[in-house]
């Protein structure tokens, strides 16, 4: 008997910290996936640095108002995309809500803000949100998550791919094989763009990132202080594997731009991603397959070419994005949390545990009742 469709929302607020994203689609089953609607919701300058200094020093109570705020952000993106979409939200099987992480320190703790409930009160529909817990619980990294999309709905049905985010953090799945687990391999590489905007943000006070690449493009990478960074142990460590703010962070921004002032340090921030990203592919990436980008780091001419130059660039057309093959690469990770909430719903793992290191497959997440 042929599985009904079914409509989710995904969510997402992930660690660059430029605003929340909302993708409504419907599913056929977990290998079949229509993007019907995105919308992003940005952050003002005033709710970013409030997420900013939640992430470095925190209060109990500044902590305890961003749960609910960051909910009411989510509710607010939910409500443009299903008005724009013309959908009412008693049509929805259910909302994945990952919540934005504030610490990740596996594998003894992850912990997301955004409280489920607000959401469930205002839709009423169900809400799976604390997907990364159970996976750190039964030993794993609690990240990354999105490799089961992969997996399932964006791998090659007929050869290897390399899908990478570029969001805040860097991230790589390979699959071998479109809906087939065998083989897959998947880790964080280290920092994306948190570290290139936040040096952006502190040459030109109040630019949000290094829009378009220009001021990379104004300077040169400083080699030296490349160096001492690549050394960093982390780079070197083999996958399973996971990082965060905590490590390539605002703190990281800062002696960065001490060292390397200017746009020379956006330069070497920029390089720090390409080197990094490309080094673990040619170390942890059998063969050479095509590579696909998607996140907002895909949108930096200098970070694309770099990444190009670095994986040699051969063969011709082997780095895409992701926007070419499927729909916008912006609406990626909410599909993925689409996805696994679907997944949490039907009673289905959600982790991959060869990408974060779990004790074996978990459905993952709590789920808030409508």
């Amino acid at each position: 008997m042929t599985e009904p469709p079914s409509l989710m929302v995904g969510l997402m607020s992930g660690t660059s910290l430029d605003g929340m994203d909302a993708a409504l689609v419907r599913f056929h089953g977990p290998t079949h996936v229509e993007l019907l609607d995105f919308v992003h919701r940005p952050y003002d300058a005033e709710e970013r640095e409030r997420l900013a200094a939640a992430l470095e020093a925190g209060t109990p109570r500044s902590l305890a108002l961003l749960h609910v705020d960051l909910a009411e952000w989510a509710a607010e993106a939910v409500q443009v995309l299903l008005a724009g979409a013309g959908v009412p939200a008693s049509h929805l099987a259910g909302i994945g809500f990952p919540g934005q992480t504030v610490w990740h320190e596996p594998p003894r703790v992850t912990w997301q803000l955004g409280e489920p409930s607000v959401l469930a009160e205002r839709f009423g529909v169900r809400v799976v949100s604390n997907f990364r817990s159970r996976d750190v619980a039964a030993g794993g990294q609690g990240a990354p998550l999105v490799p089961m999309a992969d997996v399932l709905l964006f791998g090659a049905p007929d050869g290897p791919r390399v899908l990478v985010n570029l969001g805040g953090m860097a991230n790589l799945t390979y699959v071998p094989r479109r809906a087939e687990e065998d083989g897959v391999l998947a880790f964080d590489t280290g920092p994306g763009v948190a570290v290139v905007d936040a040096v952006a943000r502190l040459v030109e006070p109040g630019l949000p990132f290094d829009a378009e690449g220009r001021l990379a493009a104004r300077g040169r990478p400083d080699e030296a202080v490349l160096a001492a960074l690549l050394a960093d142990p982390y780079f070197a460590a083999p996958p399973p594997k996971s990082t965060g703010r905590e490590r390539f962070g605002a703190g990281y921004a800062r002696d960065l731009h001490a060292r390397v002032p200017g746009p020379d340090g956006v330069a070497t921030a920029v390089a720090l991603t390409a080197r990094t990203l490309a080094g673990a592919i040619r170390a942890w990436v059998p063969g050479a397959p095509e590579v696909v980008l998607a996140g907002g780091g895909r949108r930096h001419p200098g970070l694309v070419a770099a990444l190009r130059t670095h994986l040699g660039g051969e063969p011709a057309g082997r780095v895409r994005l992701f926007d070419d093959l499927f729909f916008d690469g912006d609406a990626k990770e909410a599909v993925a949390f689409a996805l696994l909430a679907y997944l949490t719903l039907h009673g289905q793992p959600g982790n991959v545990p060869a990408a974060t290191g779990a004790a074996g497959a978990r459905v993952l997440g709590s789920v808030t009742p409508a």
